[in-house]
């Protein structure tokens, strides 16, 4: 089963893009600190139970989880044990439905740019077909229609939830991801792949954080790597992180993938998770010593870490990705700023915003102490903006990243002399 894919539509900039391999039903909620204040009463949640890596197998242990991400002010993607909590939980609220996954996110934000790209799914149904962009056609490994929603919980910084006789406050905006999805659970890969990947100038990576079985994860390696013996010489591979539900899988990830992708790119918590220790982004000290380890962990020969305040590039041919980073780090704000409006945003005039004055000196001081290894680009970080957009911003990062390497309006042609890393 695929969508009617058009390669004259693919090749249309001169570029083909494939981005993997799964997407998402979202169920967005829209925050509500009375609803919230009315489950913790309704479960009898105390402040001594608010935990971030507690099973969630009910919605007591759902509100238990979001709340204690809350007061930390953090983002991350949990598992949970069935559709049903998902679904009973997200019907207390003002509920939208969007498309969500990395590649499906990203390839909204190269349809902003007028990129067309081809997208690798592991589900699919009504609600899919209908909300994908335009330029965007897919493939898919399912053999019928199914809808596992994922549930979206964003909050503002101050926002603030009364739990027994204390106040759990944001201290930041962020974004929580949790899901049931079975189809992802065992990202099954279409035959169609090797196909799409024979005309591929840029291949994405990303998804494999739902697969909890050992023994998938370690076929759909193998499975993707004898795919990507059909990529062109001068293809570039990108692989995006993410919050693995299986934590020790992470690691696994990166092994497998080693030596066959050429930037390995992930947000301030996926690297956190991999060192092992929480680092002050804004640390000149912390993050040399961070990013040095790091280096070593990772599955590409070049580094990408995207943070609220930075982003940043480390290691081989980085002034090839200075364009590509200052094309995600926008493409992010405007998301943020705009929401799933990002075809108008690119489209319109985006008014100048100041860039915070930390950012600005990280990333002066970051490129003193570790010299022409790194590139780094200071995030602007709008403050007059009502309800900004929290989730999906790193996937705007990975479109805008992506579309600023192939040369997408208005970041210029990218140098087309690219080549496949060693042992490939």
């Amino acid at each position: 089963m695929s969508g009617q894919v058009d390669p004259a539509l693919l090749r249309a900039t001169g570029n083909a893009v494939v981005l993997g391999m799964a997407g998402a039903v979202d169920f967005e909620i829209t925050w509500s600190a009375r609803v919230m204040e009315d489950l913790a009463v309704r479960h009898g949640i105390r402040i001594d139970e608010l935990g971030q890596d507690r099973p969630i197998d009910s919605e007591r242990d759902l509100v238990a989880v979001i709340l204690s991400f809350v007061a930390d002010g953090a983002g991350g993607e949990r598992h949970v044990a069935s559709s049903a909590i998902i679904e009973q939980f997200a019907a207390q609220f003002d509920t939208r439905i969007a498309l969500g996954g990395t590649p499906v996110r990203a390839a909204f934000a190269l349809a902003a740019l007028g990129v067309p790209c081809l997208v690798h799914l592991v589900a699919v149904d009504d609600v899919v077909r209908r909300l994908l962009p335009a330029t965007c056609t897919y493939i898919t490994s399912a053999r019928q229609d199914s809808t596992h929603p994922h549930l979206i919980v964003q909050f503002s910084e101050g926002a603030c939830v009364r739990v027994g006789d204390a106040d759990v406050c944001a201290p930041r905006p962020n974004r929580l991801i949790f899901t049931h999805d079975p189809p992802a659970e065992k990202l099954r890969i279409s035959s169609e792949l090797d196909a799409a990947l024979s005309n591929a100038q840029v291949f994405l990576i990303s998804s494999l954080n739902a697969i909890r079985d050992p023994r998938v994860l370690d076929a759909r390696l193998t499975q993707l790597k004898r795919s990507m013996e059909r990529l062109p010489a001068e293809a570039l591979v990108y692989y995006e992180d993410a919050g693995f539900h299986v934590p020790a899988l992470s690691r696994r990830a990166c092994e497998g993938l080693r030596g066959v992708v050429d930037v390995h790119g992930m947000n301030e918590e996926e690297m956190q998770t991999h060192l092992g220790y929480r680092v002050d982004v804004l640390d000149t000290d912390e993050m040399a010593a961070a990013l040095t380890e790091l280096r070593s962990l990772v599955a590409g020969p070049t580094l990408v870490v995207h943070t609220r305040y930075w982003a940043l590039s480390m290691g081989s041919d980085v002034q090839t990705y200075e364009r590509a980073l200052r094309g995600g780090v926008t493409m992010a704000t405007r998301r943020y700023v705009h929401g799933d409006a990002l075809g108008a945003a690119v489209a319109g005039a985006t008014p100048r915003r100041p860039v915070d004055p930390a950012a600005t000196t990280f990333a002066e001081r970051i490129r003193a102490r570790l010299g022409e290894q790194v590139r780094c680009i200071p995030v602007v970080h709008p403050t007059d903006v009502a309800q900004p957009t929290t989730v999906g911003l790193g996937d705007a990062f990975v479109g805008g990243f992506l579309g600023a390497l192939v040369g997408a309006p208005p970041y210029g042609r990218a140098d087309p002399t690219r080549r496949r890393p060693v042992g490939s």
